[in-house]
């Protein structure tokens, strides 16, 4: 499944991501989208703030 936005062959540098089931996701918690989106503007907790660019890998 292609992303939200692009994905790079290399990691972005200063984001960690523990989501293996990401498209973006690269082996030892790197994220490869070029750019992130973290939703919910008025968050008050972690809890309650979600990864907008999150996009499931493709089953095949």
């Amino acid at each position: 499944m292609e992303g939200k936005v692009q994905k790079m062959n290399q990691h972005n540098p200063g984001i960690k991501c523990l989501v293996n089931s990401c498209h973006y996701w690269e082996q030892g918690d790197h994220c490869n989208a070029q750019k992130i989106e973290v939703i919910s503007r008025d968050a008050q907790s972690k809890q309650e703030t979600d990864c907008a660019t999150f996009t499931p890998h493709s089953m095949k």
